[in-house]
């Protein structure tokens, strides 16, 4: 059973001629040092409380939650849904992704109903305990994915949300924020939500993170929640993008790597990058390395060993370059073009490049309980903070 129920969100109350692009970022784990110096310097961005912590605690950062509440800052809705709806560019086709948001109930993975995909990185998820600890607030969603509602509930829902933000960033990604308080429809979307089973899109850490949160504060049903937006399943914006591995070998010469590669895996060598992406579909994943050599890889297996990344990673990045010994630096990028320029300008010695990961591929394995590698999926576009927050105390 999956419990996700409306909530009375704390939001943005612009004033004073903000917009609500002061207010708002990205996720916490994909802003670079000078975007997030630029968010920072607005008064009241989310990254002034989500990523501006003191001796590993977030204090200061509560008593400036506090302020935005006592001074008018931040409004709190009635028991609301929110419905967050992004419109943007997939390669020049244009597609529209919407979801549900408000709070699920959190629970081991053990029960069956929410299921990771990913594994996780152990600080990040220490440093994000602090801060719901210092909080007492969830200020980010977690992204989920589920079966979807019925037709009937779409169109009464399409019917009475009310729109409260609208944005456009610099991707081009047009980010609009609805609200509905009709209790009959809330209730009727929890209800077709009970049913159901959650996979965790993206968000692996903050989930974890509110689970072992909860478990501290057993006595305290509202901190037994964590916000979540949720996509249906056969949304046409559903879309994933794989992430490329980019490798710097150290120690290791790209003749070795080819070498050590060919004796693990059948290896194709391509005409050149452009050929090898037309062809990339076909195979398991492509190689592209600092000279200009192109290959084309392919490996046969079940379960996890069907899937590139951890073909990749066990095979090549492990198996060849030695990276968990600490031999390589590994790095990632969702975007095909940005990684193979850092290759080809000789940054990385080079990098591994993956098809999309099917979504049946990715529920398939999660109800057989295996985990794919760090960042094997990047949904696009990600959801941003800022527009409402869970407050649990």
């Amino acid at each position: 059973m999956v419990i996700f129920l409306p909530f009375p969100g704390y939001r943005p109350a612009l004033k004073n001629g903000e917009k609500i692009d002061d207010r708002i970022s990205p996720p916490y784990d994909v802003i670079d040092k000078d975007y997030l110096n630029r968010l920072q310097s607005l008064p009241r961005n989310v990254t002034r409380l989500t990523l501006m912590p003191e001796n590993g605690r977030y204090g200061k950062s509560r008593k400036e939650l506090d302020s935005w509440i006592d001074d008018g800052s931040l409004a709190q809705d009635p028991d609301s849904f929110y419905f967050y709806r992004q419109t943007f560019s997939d390669n020049g086709n244009i597609k529209t992704r919407t979801g549900i948001v408000g709070i699920l109930k959190t629970e081991n993975y053990s029960e069956g109903n929410i299921i990771p995909h990913e594994e996780t990185f152990s600080k990040v998820k220490d440093d994000r305990l602090n801060l719901l600890r210092d909080m007492e607030t969830h200020l980010e969603s977690i992204f989920g994915i589920y079966d979807g509602l019925s037709p009937a509930l779409n169109e009464r829902i399409s019917e009475n949300v009310i729109l409260i933000y609208s944005y456009k960033d610099d991707s081009e990604v047009l980010h609009q924020y609805y609200r509905i308080s009709d209790p009959m429809i809330m209730a009727d979307i929890s209800d077709e939500m009970e049913c159901q089973k959650m996979l965790i899109a993206d968000g692996h850490h903050r989930y974890e993170t509110a689970l072992n949160y909860s478990e501290e504060n057993p006595d305290d049903e509202m901190k037994g929640f964590v916000l979540a937006t949720m996509v249906a399943g056969n949304d046409d914006g559903l879309v994933r993008w794989p992430t490329h591995r980019l490798i710097r070998g150290n120690d290791i010469s790209e003749k070795n790597a080819i070498r050590g590669i060919s004796g693990k895996m059948d290896l194709t060598e391509a005409d050149g990058i452009q050929d090898l992406r037309s062809k990339l579909k076909d195979h398991t994943f492509g190689i592209l390395f600092k000279s200009g050599k192109c290959y084309l890889a392919d490996h046969k297996g079940e379960g996890l060993w069907n899937l590139d990344t951890y073909v990749a990673q066990e095979l090549v990045m492990k198996g060849v370059y030695k990276s968990d010994d600490g031999k390589a630096d590994i790095a990632y990028d969702a975007e095909f073009g940005s990684a193979v320029k850092k290759v080809e300008n000789g940054e990385y010695d080079a990098v591994l490049l993956f098809n999309e990961p099917g979504l049946d591929t990715i529920w398939n394995l999660s109800l057989a309980g295996k985990r794919m590698p760090k960042k094997t999926t990047f949904f696009f576009p990600k959801i941003w903070s800022g527009w409402v927050f869970y407050k649990m105390g």
